[in-house]
């Protein structure tokens, strides 16, 4: 977002933050939404603009993340831990007290605590991160299990419905607007031959078998912050997409970006691998934290939780080429393509190691 200085502290202005505006610059690398870091004489802030294009009720949005906020934050307080201002986001309020502003040219923002003393990480790349990731999102779960009524508003309609996304490749395919369903006649057949075995867990779902839960929906290492002198984890942030949702979700999610062996747009596809001693020592912390809550069904899910996000993704990637490129920033005309065909080749590493994937969660770590 191209927006000067003296507009940011307009903005800034509009909330209760303490002290003298000092500095306003950009922060951190997110795709959605455009941060910024706001230091003042005596406090630091997260000032951020919400990407209304996709977030398209900013209303109910806000009152999710107090909901989350709150409940966290009073569990914490029952349990007695010391220092609640570092283990969940804190929302500045603004002067009219409410959680966000919307400014004169439509924009809408909002301001956070900066969490002092605190990075992230962008890739799992060792054994110890792998444990992180796991058991702070299976605390995640837990802390947000018993948040009660009304059900978190579904901010983001059908995010991961993978239903709903084999509907819309099959529209793209039969469409093909832009003339480039020939180029990729076995990524289709790739995808078909699997709808079966997806649209049965879909099915299990819709029967109610596994329980509908509070859930991240971007279980990424990014999405954690940790200490910057002990390393421990402190909270998970980007709660955005948090809303109703099954923890095979997450779970999956975390596996098909943490333990695939190289980046989402790798185009030498004989690079791509699944890691098994990442998803190993992820596996082993989330369902041993985890398992006060889960149910056996959702114990059994995990496993194709990670072949149903992979699945997804790449029917995602592929619609949007066949669409020509209308949602998914590319660098280059195939660049679609590239992120499709790496999740095909990860799906087709998952199902290689399935049955050792499977039988690592229920034999080792059954409730």
């Amino acid at each position: 977002m191209n927006i000067k200085m003296k507009e940011l502290k307009e903005i800034a202005s509009q909330f209760l933050i303490k002290g003298t505006i000092e500095k306003i610059e950009p922060f951190g690398n997110g795709l959605i939404n455009s941060t910024y870091k706001i230091d003042t004489d005596s406090n630091k802030y997260i000032l951020q603009n919400i990407n209304h294009g996709i977030f398209k009720n900013v209303s109910c949005l806000t009152e999710n993340i107090e909901r989350i906020t709150n409940h966290i934050r009073e569990k914490y307080i029952k349990g007695g831990e010391k220092d609640i201002s570092r283990k969940t986001l804190n929302i500045i309020y603004t002067q009219k007290n409410i959680g966000y502003y919307l400014d004169l040219k439509g924009n809408y923002w909002r301001v956070f605590d900066f969490i002092d003393c605190s990075k992230t990480y962008d890739k799992i790349e060792t054994n110890k991160h792998a444990i992180s990731i796991g058991n702070a999102f299976a605390e995640f779960h837990e802390l947000l299990s018993d948040l009660g009524q009304p059900p978190l508003f579904e901010v983001i309609k059908d995010f991961h419905n993978t239903a709903v996304r084999i509907e819309n490749i099959e529209k793209a395919i039969k469409e093909d607007i832009a003339s480039r369903k020939k180029n990729i006649e076995e990524e289709i057949r790739f995808l078909s031959d699997r709808k079966e075995e997806i649209q049965r867990f879909i099915i299990q779902g819709k029967k109610g078998k596994f329980p509908l839960r509070n859930v991240h929906q971007d279980a990424k290492l990014n999405n954690i912050l940790f200490d910057k002198n002990t390393n421990d984890i402190l909270c998970v942030i980007d709660l955005d997409t948090t809303m109703q949702g099954y923890v095979c979700y997450d779970f999956g999610d975390a596996m098909r970006t943490g333990a695939c062996t190289t980046k989402e747009d790798e185009k030498d596809v004989s690079k791509v691998d699944f890691d098994l001693d990442i998803f190993k020592s992820f596996a082993k912390a989330y369902v041993n934290k985890a398992k006060k809550i889960l149910t056996v069904n959702e114990l059994k899910s995990l496993a194709f939780g990670i072949k149903l996000l992979t699945y997804e993704q790449a029917v995602r990637f592929l619609t949007d080429y066949l669409q020509g490129d209308i949602y998914y920033k590319i660098e280059y005309p195939e660049h679609n393509l590239v992120r499709a065909r790496t999740q095909i080749k990860l799906l087709q590493k998952i199902e290689e190691k399935y049955t050792e994937i499977q039988e690592y969660i229920l034999m080792n770590h059954s409730i």
